[in-house]
């Protein structure tokens, strides 16, 4: 009877995980729908400062500006890691650190050295154990992003490269896809691109060629206040902002959208692994009871 006894307490500890996993899968769920709102919400926003500073760019041909201008021969770049700050969301994190080792690698063999900020807490202590070059970070970001903690860390690397110590910066994030499909996504936010180009839209050389059509047929201008670089400057300045912005969206809508996922099948395996202790149970449970039933029947017949 005592193996009877340890597979009812096993049975009752696996019920009471599924319980957790599932409050953990139906809350998951929930926040993913918010975070999905808040990630959308942000990309008209992108879009429109993308589509102003690309006219007045195109207005002003004589003027370029630092964040516009390409740089040969990295000898040194930073590196934005946006992770989560809580696990038990499947592979998306060690995806995005996988991703940034290989490319630490890569830059290595160039010779190139890196600087990272950390946004999230998995992957500050993945930085951490390697002895990474850490020049700023910020965690426990919270279901909400707010630019204001993201730009003081992010303003590290602007400062960098505006001073020249380093020649890029990239960003490593999650893009959501969808509910059941995040990728991990490593672009180049330092030197923008010369057509602005989303980062996170598939079609960007289709768009980069209707834009050069575009500039073709038509062409913009505006009154300014107070002159058209300053109005460039801030524009820019509030794109990049508004691109790491986007990118930490995007990482918290994969992040609810993996947990919701993984939480599912957490909650289906325990529902399995019930299932077959039922099993093994009932047939140690019978096979106690017929040895009883024997043991009976063999001294009744003794006597």
């Amino acid at each position: 009877m005592a193996g009877i006894k340890e597979i009812r307490t096993k049975i009752k500890s696996v019920q009471n995980t599924r319980k957790i996993t599932k409050a953990m899968e139906m809350v998951a769920a929930s926040k993913m729908r918010k975070a999905q709102e808040r990630m959308r919400a942000g990309r008209p926003y992108a879009d429109k400062v993308r589509t102003m500073a690309t006219r007045l760019m195109q207005a002003n041909p004589d003027y370029s500006h630092p964040y516009l201008i390409e740089r040969p021969d990295p000898k040194a770049v930073g590196v934005v890691v946006i992770s989560t700050d809580k696990g038990l969301c499947g592979g998306l994190n060690t995806n995005i650190m996988r991703l940034v080792l290989n490319r630490l690698r890569e830059f290595g063999e160039k010779n190139i050295r890196c600087q990272f900020t950390a946004l999230g807490n998995k992957g500050l202590g993945t930085l951490t154990r390697i002895g990474a070059n850490l020049v700023s970070q910020e965690t426990q970001l919270g279901d909400v992003p707010e630019l204001a903690r993201l730009v003081g860390a992010l303003k590290v690397q602007i400062d960098d490269f505006a001073a020249g110590r380093i020649d890029a910066v990239y960003v490593a994030t999650n893009r959501f896809v969808n509910t059941m499909k995040q990728e991990v996504t490593f672009f180049r936010l330092l030197p923008l691109q010369g057509d602005l180009a989303d980062p996170y839209d598939s079609h960007s050389e289709n768009d980069a060629q209707a834009k050069s059509a575009e500039k073709a047929a038509h062409s913009w201008d505006y009154i300014y206040e107070p002159d058209s670089k300053t109005v460039i400057d801030e524009l820019l300045h509030r794109y990049v902002e508004g691109l790491v912005y986007q990118s930490v969206a995007e990482n918290m809508a994969s992040e609810q959208s993996a947990r919701m996922v993984a939480m599912k099948a957490a909650s289906d395996n325990a529902k399995k692994v019930i299932g077959d202790l039922q099993l093994v149970y009932n047939k140690t449970r019978q096979a106690a009871i017929t040895k009883e039933i024997s043991e009976i029947v063999g001294g009744a017949a003794a006597v």
